[in-house]
């Protein structure tokens, strides 16, 4: 029986010819880049995240993995707590180590790349409790792996778990694993709402303290988080090149806080169909009508050719350009965990 391949919407190719790959490599040689910089350190909050119950709260671990606490369910996007990608070592130890992850309800597959399933991290962190969910096409690897609490979902399924809805949406990429399973599961991110989801986005929140004069006040700080009257619709865009997804995807869902890759565009003529470069980043959340912005995939493995500080510094001048709120853009450390507390009596 022949194997299912993939696509992206309209059909866009993210395919490279040997010839193109080779071209990277040798302009590759000549580039001299500066790591110096590293995303800072934040000594993780393991207290309140083993006993937070009512609070949305979402930790980077580093690239694409975030330990994220969503209407009492404890949830892992991508699991990477690998030291190495390839002959890359990472650039900075994950934000929270592995062993002090407190129990998971589910985690989150985007796709099946390396740097987005690491199948050890996956061991570490499974218990008999804990939803694996995967984009369609990857359950039967899974599971021959030994991971049986498996479900997997085509783009727009969706499913409802502890009063979670969990939405499977499109995302611009591909995947492979092996030399001969390239596209055979699918890729795609995810939106996390309940019936509690409301406009009231950390953002607007965190703009109503604001002083008369429009400066903005500590509330972006830990200890003076945003709250809302209910969990805001989460948005984990897993990894993709820009797209017409966004617009669809806002259409649908009204977007409190976006999780949005940021990193491994350069160079972009290589990139351009498969990573977002910042600008597109920003277009993208733009576009989805999303309210806060909390940057990944970038900082944790050197994918391509450009550095943790050229992504920041591009998102920070396009931020600038467009006129975007600077409250509306939540760069995290490894470790560091943005809280959004609920308004008592806003929720059962």
């Amino acid at each position: 029986m022949p194997k299912i391949r993939y696509n992206n919407i309209d059909n866009v190719s993210t395919d490279k010819t040997l010839k193109e790959f080779k071209q990277w490599r040798e302009q590759r040689r000549s580039k001299v880049k500066d790591y110096s910089y590293t995303v800072p350190k934040h000594p993780p909050e393991l207290d309140y995240l083993h006993a937070n119950r009512d609070d949305t709260s979402i930790t980077w671990i580093g690239h694409s993995t975030f330990f994220i606490q969503y209407y009492g369910l404890n949830i892992v996007t991508d699991p990477v707590w690998a030291e190495k990608m390839g002959f890359q070592r990472r650039l900075g130890a994950p934000g929270i180590p592995i062993q002090d992850i407190p129990p998971l309800d589910i985690i989150l597959i985007s796709h099946s790349h390396y740097d987005h399933l690491h199948l050890a991290s996956l061991r570490k962190l499974i218990t008999a409790k804990t939803l694996l969910i995967v984009p369609d096409g990857l359950k039967r690897k899974m599971i021959r792996k030994g991971f049986h609490r498996c479900q997997e979902m085509k783009w727009w399924d969706h499913m409802t778990l502890g009063g979670v809805k969990i939405t499977f949406v499109p995302a611009q990429h591909w995947t492979r694993r092996t030399l001969f399973d390239t596209n055979t599961s699918h890729w795609g991110g995810y939106v996390l709402e309940t019936n509690h989801s409301v406009t009231t986005s950390a953002a607007e929140s965190a703009a109503t303290t604001s002083d008369k004069d429009g400066s903005s006040t500590e509330s972006r700080k830990n200890e003076a988080s945003e709250s809302s009257s209910g969990p805001p619709v989460l948005y984990f865009v897993g990894d993709t090149g820009y797209f017409q997804g966004f617009k669809t995807i806002g259409e649908r869902f009204d977007i409190g806080v976006t999780l949005m890759p940021i990193g491994a565009y350069d160079p972009e003529w290589f990139m351009t169909s498969q990573h977002v470069t910042p600008e597109e980043a920003l277009q993208g959340f733009v576009e989805s009508g999303s309210q806060l912005m909390v940057p990944m995939h970038y900082g944790t493995f050197k994918l391509a050719d450009d550095t943790p500080k050229e992504a920041l510094d591009r998102l920070e001048v396009e931020r600038e350009r467009l006129g975007i709120g600077k409250e509306r853009i939540r760069v995290l450390g490894h470790g560091e965990t943005l809280r959004i507390r609920h308004e008592k009596g806003k929720q059962d």
